[in-house]
C-alpha cells in the first residue's frame, strides 16, 4: 500500500520526532518497508515533514490483530452493558 503525499509529511513529521519506525508502520498498517524507504529519501523525498500539531500521539500503537481483539472486546461489552441496562429499566419500571 503506497502512501499519499499527506500521509508521507506525518511520516516525517513522526521520525523527525523521535518515534520508532516500527510504531509507525504500525499506527499507518503498512510493512516497516515502506517507512524505511521514506526515512533514507528512496521515497517522497520532495515532501515536507509535518508539523507537531499536525501528527498523531506518539507510539507505541496496536497492530492489526491486537486492534482487532480490543475492538471484539469492547462490542462485547458494549452488548453486556446494554443488557444490563435494559434489565435495570425493566425493574425501575411503576407497577400498573
Amino acid at each position: 500500500m503506497a502512501l499519499n503525499d499527506g500521509e508521507i509529511a506525518v511520516v516525517k513529521g513522526m521520525l523527525l520526532r523521535g518515534d520508532r519506525q516500527h510504531d509507525i508502520a504500525a499506527y499507518f498498517g503498512i510493512n516497516g518497508g515502506r517507512i524505511a524507504e521514506i526515512s533514507t529519501g528512496q521515497t517522497g523525498s520532495s515532501v515536507t515533514a509535518s508539523l507537531a500539531e499536525g501528527l498523531p500521539p506518539a507510539g507505541p500503537y496496536m497492530a492489526g490483530r491486537s486492534a482487532l481483539r480490543a475492538r471484539d472486546t469492547l462490542i462485547a461489552l458494549r452488548d453486556l452493558i446494554e443488557e444490563a441496562i435494559n434489565d435495570i429499566d425493566l425493574y425501575e419500571r411503576p407497577n400498573d
